[in-house]
């Protein structure tokens, strides 16, 4: 078994877990490593998608009782525009400046919103909406990580765990879907992306399972707590891997 297999499977397990616990984070973990096992940045975002895809469409289907339309259709419609935008643009993009500063805004929103949750309250309008939309698209379109400005409207809209999750896991599986066809439409789903989905989809399974487990352990608090240390780890994470 090549070692290119046991990566992509043994990674799979670990951003699985991680989107199953927090709500997000899959594309933000994984993409740490996936472009050096795959031909080209642009397969390496389709397969994170194709996986995160997957993950997010068993947990909503799942939790679909505790979902809000209401709070989702705007965002998602936004993002589904923007990010197409993004994905045209990718291939003339050099994306090394717009990482560094990436990474440090996720550090400071964490550490803003881990000291001062309490006094923030976002408004579910639409203006708020298409905002949080329109970042997740430039997100997610240039590289592959669409969570944090969703996760953060999310979390601070609903105040029930279920019900972020349920809202999170719908964005992101039609977020992801219309992504996929917009990278397929660019020829960015091969058959390296499609072997590799192979050798993830066994290790989903298993971080999913544990994920869920410590998702029904945690308190709506320290659940809180637990996206927004991510979402400082994941500014961390983009820094060391620029």
């Amino acid at each position: 078994m090549s070692t290119t297999i046991i990566s992509i499977f043994l990674l799979s397990i670990l951003a699985s877990f991680i989107q199953r616990t927090t709500g997000f984070g899959f594309g933000i973990f994984i993409m740490t490593v996936l472009p050096y096992l795959l031909p080209s940045y642009g397969e390496a975002t389709t397969l994170s998608g194709l996986l995160a895809m997957t993950t997010s469409l068993i947990v909503s289907f799942r939790m679909r009782k505790y979902l809000n339309w209401h709070h989702l259709l705007p965002i998602l419609i936004t993002f589904i525009i923007i990010s197409a935008i993004a994905i045209f643009c990718l291939k003339r993009m050099d994306d090394v400046l717009l990482r560094r500063i990436l990474g440090v805004v996720l550090i400071l929103t964490s550490i803003w919103f881990t000291f001062f949750s309490e006094r923030i309250r976002l408004k579910t309008n639409l203006n708020t909406q298409i905002g949080a939309g329109t970042l997740s698209g430039l997100m997610g379109g240039f590289f592959g990580m669409q969570g944090p400005p969703a996760v953060l409207y999310f979390i601070s809209s609903e105040h029930d765990k279920d019900r972020y999750m349920a809202l999170a896991q719908t964005y992101f599986f039609f977020g992801n879907l219309s992504m996929l066809i917009v990278r397929a439409y660019n020829g960015f789903l091969t058959s390296a992306v499609g072997y590799g989905y192979l050798y993830g989809i066994g290790g989903v399974a298993i971080g999913m399972t544990i994920g869920g487990y410590v998702f029904r352990h945690l308190s709506n608090k320290v659940f809180k707590y637990v996206v927004y240390a991510y979402i400082g780890i994941s500014g961390l994470i983009i820094l060391l891997t620029v």
